[in-house]
């Protein structure tokens, strides 16, 4: 065979010719041969490297270069070529020498994988593990692993080598269990997950806990329950509902449906029914109870249509046979025992297939037992749960026979020192039953039961006897209901306590006697039933045992009252003062003292006042204030008003700061109508000087001014103002500045309004340096603001715009030195009294010598001055003048009286 001319070393290849053919077996010298021929076709350098290997056949770096080209010569041809067998023998040839080098044996098994030569590769593989040490082995199965999960290869190759790569690392046994669950070997799938499970020291690679590979299992089992046997899938299932109590609804129906994958319905339903009756959360009862459900209602569906395609058949064969049940088939001698059979089972009624209506009945019987089936399981997690023992009774309704028997069981089952709500009410509800079927006497016996039980709290027995002694009132049974709460309030004897002191723990049936509850019923009754002696040693017996509440101490005296028992009642009041302190007492004092001053009035004045100071001394501030009103109010009718006066003084003295301010407003307005509005200036004075709150001295000096400026003392009034205004913020407290400029509108001058102005400034200055510095422009701005209301005030009082300018100008810092005579403007009043000016200078009248004085020789008879008067308010002499009237009529009455005939004056009398 001839070469080709391309193949032969050329001119430039001589240099590298010469130097190999010196020395063959220098890797460096092929080495840079090959690099300088690296754009040389692929033929030339196959030379080149079949050269060089022949040389130096044990050398990696040229085989694996060799290899590595050649690789990329066949990457892009198809399987078939040819190319690919000369690459497998090259790979053959290179591993004569590279059998040790795992790199090389990848490289061929992977080009061979690519190739589909399934026994060939699987063969290679084997060799690469005989070839390799132990150590390099991982390198070769993970490859060996991938080729024989293709598809394609038989299902026993891949299992025999998944089975002996489990004998080099057991560790990576779950990758055999996945393939064994893709390939659907599930037999061994399941035994191989079932010795995971049983091995303790087992570690998942994959991170999977047991309780998943248990799920795993699970699932497997129940899914495939006719390809698995061996076994015992019950017991694996219960051991797991046991050990991991988080799933058990999931493996409860997961047990459920590997019978009815078995066709065991029956035992389906049994394992359905245990679920529902085992569990102890409602999510668990609720995923068995839909599985359940679901299962019903797919065998009734699946039923009736099988009844639909063979209805059709059912009606041809009982045709067939009514044509030969004409004929005796018991003298059918020639009859075969399968087809007699046959016959006489077709007409048995349990032959009957069609049972969809008992299908129907069991679905519907499922869905009522829901919420029964759902209490239990609430009542499981807590049997001592008394409302859901409650709730489970009402289920029942319409069934008493159902509620004795769920009362009886709730009784037992409950215990009283752990049940969570109230457990008397059990025995209450179950005596109840009884009595609306009108068996009082196993009500009664209920009772006697209930009463016996050691209750967590005395309030539980208390409310049992009550209840019982209620149903004998409904029934009429009145001597048993009180001899019930005599027996209930009966105190144990000393032997009892002795002995249940040796016991060490104390029955509530010990202490019940003390129950406050039982007491005021038995109260009750007695009022009701009982009489007035009766009543009242109850009563005595309940403050004997200090026991009593002030609501009780006041029924106790309001029964006394009733029947006459006055001073009684007033002794029951004494004794409850002294048992109670504040605030409990309060109320017993207020219906004392008003009682005490109902009955007597002014009788027993002393003894009343007496009543008060006592109550008003052990009083607290903030309840005195009531007590005060009262005693004023007894001084007011029944005393004297200088006394009544005291006690409002006193009043304002006791009661706390915020409520100050309302009762000197009382003081006020009973002082104003006893003495007179003059009266009340001493009370103004009182309070603003008391120590009240900034806000309301300020109230207080305000209602002050209003009383000053409806008397006409407008001087004082203007005091009252400045006083108060030490107390006012312009620029949050408007109000009473407004007040005060239309006041100065009214009766003030223009001294006095720049006055108030200079007054405002300071304080808005004084406010500001309290709390931060106002930039100047701000208080330029307030004095404009200022003048402004002022010009809008004088405005609306009818003063003109020549006039407001003039003022304007007064007012103006720039020229206030130079104010002249006509500073006087209309709308303004002078005061009467000299003020202080701004500038410090007092105040003068301007040309005094143009003042004309009248002549001596001028008499009062030449022109008259008339003087007018006014009338004082009546209001200024308070009730004095009231009773001046009334005195004046009772006089007008006598003279009337006088002039009258006897028998007019008799006759008056009568009608009178």
């Amino acid at each position: 065979m001839s070469i080709s001319q391309d193949l032969y070393p050329s001119q430039d290849d001589l240099l590298y010719e010469e130097e190999l053919l010196r020395n063959p077996f220098s890797l460096k010298l092929w080495w840079r041969y090959l690099i300088a021929r690296a754009e040389s076709p692929f033929k030339k350098r196959f030379i080149i490297y079949e050269r060089a290997l022949k040389a130096l056949p044990g050398s990696y770096k040229l085989w694996y270069a060799y290899l590595r080209e050649r690789l990329d010569l066949v990457r892009n041809l198809p399987i078939t070529h040819s190319q690919y067998e000369t690459l497998n023998n090259t790979f053959e040839r290179a591993l004569v020498t590279m059998h040790k080098m795992p790199r090389i044996w990848i490289m061929y098994l992977q080009t061979l994988t690519n190739q589909k030569l399934v026994t060939r590769t699987r063969r290679t593989f084997d060799r690469a593990l005989c070839a390799l040490p132990v150590t390099q082995h991982d390198r070769i199965w993970e490859p060996y692993l991938v080729f024989v999960s293709q598809k394609g290869i038989p299902i026993e190759t891949s299992l025999r080598v998944y089975r002996r790569y489990l004998k080099y690392d057991p560790t990576h046994i779950e990758d055999l269990i996945e393939f064994l669950v893709n390939s659907n070997l599930w037999q061994e799938a399941a035994e191989n997950l079932a010795s995971v499970l049983n091995d303790d020291q087992f570690y998942s690679i994959k991170g999977k806990t047991k309780h998943r590979l248990w799920l795993e299992l699970c699932d497997l089992l129940t899914r495939h329950a006719t390809e698995v046997s061996g076994l015992n899938v019950d017991a694996i299932i219960r051991g797991g509902i046991r050990k991991y109590t988080d799933e058990v609804g999931r493996l409860w129906t997961s047990l459920a449906e590997y019978y009815i994958r078995r066709n065991l319905h029956e035992k389906a339903r049994d394992i359905f029914e245990e679920g529902m009756t085992t569990v102890v959360t409602v999510r668990d009862f609720s995923v068995i109870f839909d599985s359940y459900s679901q299962f019903e209602e797919s065998m009734l569906a699946h039923k009736m249509e099988n009844m639909d395609l063979s209805d059709e058949e059912d009606e041809a064969q009982e045709n067939g046979l009514e044509e030969e049940e004409e004929e005796d088939i018991r003298l059918d001698l020639d009859l075969s025992v399968s087809k007699f059979e046959k016959k006489i089972l077709l007409g048995f009624w349990m032959y009957d297939d069609n049972d969809i209506d008992l299908r129907l009945a069991r679905l519907d019987h499922l869905m009522d037992r829901r919420p029964e089936l759902a209490n239990s399981v609430l009542l499981r997690q807590n049997p001592h749960n008394v409302e859901q023992w409650h709730r489970r009774i009402k289920l029942f309704e319409g069934n008493p026979t159902r509620q004795i028997l769920t009362y009886t069981e709730a009784v037992r089952t409950v215990d009283p020192m752990k049940a969570v709500g109230k457990p008397h009410t059990l025995w209450v509800a179950f005596a109840k039953l009884y009595e609306t079927h009108k068996d009082l006497p196993n009500a009664r016996v209920i009772f006697d039961k209930a009463v016996q039980v050691n209750y967590k709290t005395v309030d539980n027995l208390a409310s049992i006897w009550c209840e019982w002694a209620e149903m004998e009132l409904r029934h009429k049974n009145f001597k048993g209901a009180l001899e019930l709460m005599r027996r209930a309030t009966a105190e144990p004897s000393v032997e009892v306590k002795r002995k249940v002191a040796a016991d060490g723990n104390e029955p509530v049936q010990m202490k019940v006697h003390k129950s406050l509850r039982l007491w005021t019923f038995y109260v009750d009754l007695e009022e009701s039933l009982g009489t007035l002696e009766s009543t009242r040693a109850v009563y005595e017996r309940i403050l004997d045992l200090r026991i009593a509440t002030p609501q009780i101490i006041i029924n106790y005296a309001l029964l006394l009252e009733e029947h006459k028992y006055f001073e009684d009642a007033f002794k029951v009041y004494e004794r409850g003062v002294k048992i109670f302190k504040y605030p409990h007492v309060k109320d017993i004092w207020v219906t004392y003292l008003s009682k005490f001053v109902k009955r007597y009035g002014k009788t027993k004045l002393e003894r009343a006042r007496e009543l008060f100071e006592h109550a008003v001394e052990t009083a607290p501030a903030d309840s005195v204030r009531p007590l005060y009103l009262q005693y004023a109010k007894l001084e007011e009718d029944h005393g004297l008003a200088k006394r009544a006066m005291k006690v409002y003084d006193q009043a304002t003295k006791a009661v706390p700061n915020n409520e100050k301010l309302s009762m000197y407003e009382i003081y006020i307005a009973r002082a104003a109508e006893i003495f007179g509005v003059p009266k009340t200036r001493e009370i103004y004075e009182q309070a603003i000087e008391s120590g009240l709150p900034d806000q309301d001295v300020k109230t207080m000096c305000l209602k002050y001014a209003e009383l000053e400026k409806s008397l006409g003392e407008i001087d004082r009034a203007r005091g009252i103002y400045v006083f108060a205004s030490q107390f006012a913020d312009p620029r949050s407290d408007l109000n009473f500045w407004n007040k005060w400029h239309e006041f100065e509108v009214q009766h003030g001058n223009e001294d006095t309004f720049r006055e108030m102005l200079r007054i405002k400034r300071s304080v808005s200055a004084s406010y500001s340096q309290t709390h931060f510095i106002l930039p100047e422009y701000l208080m330029q701005k307030d004095q404009t603001l200022n003048l402004d209301e002022a010009k809008d005030k004088l405005k609306q009082a009818g003063v003109t715009e020549d006039e407001m300018a003039a003022l304007e100008r007064q007012l103006a810092p720039a020229i206030e030195d130079s104010a002249k005579d006509n500073s006087r403007k209309v709308g303004f009043v002078s005061a009467g009294v000299e003020e202080s000016q701004a500038d410090g200078v007092s105040k003068v009248t301007a040309h005094q010598e143009d003042i004309e004085l009248p002549d001596e020789s001028d008499t009062e008879e030449d022109e008259k001055v008339e003087i007018a008067q006014k009338e004082v308010p009546s209001a200024v002499f308070g009730g004095l003048a009231r009773k001046k009237e009334d005195t004046d009529e009772t006089n007008r009455e006598k003279d009337d009286d006088s002039h009258l005939g006897a028998l007019e004056r008799i006759k008056r009398q009568k009608k009178a």
